[in-house]
């Protein structure tokens, strides 16, 4: 389970495979994101909120196809990518330093982390910096679907986690 308080089972290396396991979880939920994304009406299926993310923080609006000026397509899907799998890692390193605190297994503290995550990205920071409206001025089938995307993440950044711990044990 968790992590001890006394320094035996926490520290930089704790930090690190949680940054891997979160890093991984990235992947399913990313997978869950573009399935469920398909199954938007047409309306409501502009780009996910890593692109719009990426973009504004590149200097664009986010909202349409053209991308900032001087990247192409290719480059801010890489950079959309990367920025959105190094987010999925550092708050997989943050479940990693804060799990030791949640009781329970780690899927279902995972998932309520997973949870947290979106709400403190989606409804407190990203609207605090004016990077996204909160999530409850998006379509509701976009904020579920993103609240299921963040589900399938924290589920399976405890998921890794717990197969990491068994690898190191075996």
């Amino acid at each position: 389970m968790a992590a001890s308080l006394n320094g035996t089972g926490f520290g930089w290396k704790s930090i690190g495979k949680g940054f891997a396991a979160g890093l991984v979880a990235t992947l399913p939920m990313t997978l869950s994101m573009v399935a469920m994304h398909r199954q938007l009406t047409v309306q409501h299926r502009y780009p996910l909120p890593p692109r719009i993310i990426t973009t504004r923080l590149l200097g664009g609006s986010g909202g349409s196809s053209k991308t900032v000026e001087h990247v192409d397509a290719s480059e801010l899907t890489a950079l959309t990518m990367a920025s959105h799998f190094a987010y999925g890692g550092a708050c997989g390193a943050l479940y990693a330093a804060a799990e030791r605190f949640m009781p329970g297994p780690r899927p279902a503290t995972g998932t309520l982390f997973g949870l947290a995550v979106w709400g403190g990205s989606y409804l407190v920071w990203l609207p605090a910096l004016g990077i996204l409206a909160p999530a409850t001025e998006h379509p509701r089938d976009r904020a579920a679907l993103m609240i299921a995307a963040h589900v399938v993440w924290g589920a399976s950044t405890g998921l890794a986690l717990e197969l990491l711990d068994r690898l190191r044990a075996s």
